[in-house]
């Protein structure tokens, strides 16, 4: 997965926080390649980038998490915001949208009933 972003060094300061990565080498001014402390998932490259995401993006992540309201309110304190204008369904839904610190929106997922 490749998200394009305004500022890389923010960007992987952002991302290793909010999924527990670290770089696969030394990052470079417009690129670098994040992968899981732990060696099992996919990798997240982060690529310096000239143009704002979509408001509504074609491909995004969802982080599944078992206390959403926990997980929101970590990523929101990185950097996150909350995405108000989002076009909630009237049913109940189980995830929050945010952005991070480029605009990049995912999703938050409660995954307390896993």
């Amino acid at each position: 997965m490749v998200v394009n972003v305004a500022d890389v060094p923010r960007a992987t300061a952002f991302w290793t926080a909010a999924l527990g990565y670290e770089p696969r080498y030394e990052p470079e001014p417009d690129w670098v390649v994040l992968q899981p402390l732990d060696g099992g998932g996919p990798n997240l490259s982060l690529n310096l980038g000239t143009t704002r995401p979509d408001p509504v993006p074609h491909v995004h992540l969802d982080l599944y998490a078992r206390d959403q309201a926990a997980e929101v309110e970590r990523l929101v304190a990185l950097g996150a915001v909350r995405v108000e204008d989002w076009p909630y369904p009237d049913d109940p839904f189980d995830y929050v949208v945010l952005e991070d610190p480029d605009g990049n929106r995912f999703c938050v997922v409660d995954a307390s009933q896993d």
